[in-house]
């Protein structure tokens, strides 16, 4: 054990390669609330099929960031705010869902979080 500022350190968390994550990862958006634009980070311990979108309240999804294959690391990705459709999102909370399988070994990982834009 260690005495750190008084403190005692009784365990040190397993070191992982630097910009590669040991599993799937999605950050909370920054900054949140937001506006007008957002960035949301994520990562991917394995070059993986990636889809990132976004849905309103009532579920329904209104903007697709990222749909396709990427590889191993943590990406940003940065959100305006517009639709599908090109136009602009009103004030309200959104969820952002990862959805991520894994080309090696076909793990899969589904993780939703919230954000909240405010006009």
């Amino acid at each position: 054990s260690i005495r750190f500022f008084d403190q005692l350190v009784t365990s040190v968390g397993e070191e992982t390669m630097a910009g590669v994550p040991s599993e799937f990862v999605l950050e909370q958006n920054y900054p949140n609330p937001f506006n007008p634009v957002t960035q949301i980070r994520f990562g991917l311990p394995s070059a993986a099929r990636v889809v990132l979108r976004v849905y309103n309240v009532v579920g329904q999804e209104i903007a697709r960031l990222v749909d396709g294959e990427m590889s191993a690391g943590y990406h940003t990705v940065n959100w305006d705010g517009r639709t599908l459709t090109g136009s602009i999102a009103s004030s309200g909370m959104y969820f952002y869902t990862l959805n991520a399988s894994s080309i090696a070994d076909g793990k899969r990982s589904t993780t939703t979080k919230k954000m909240l834009l405010v006009r």
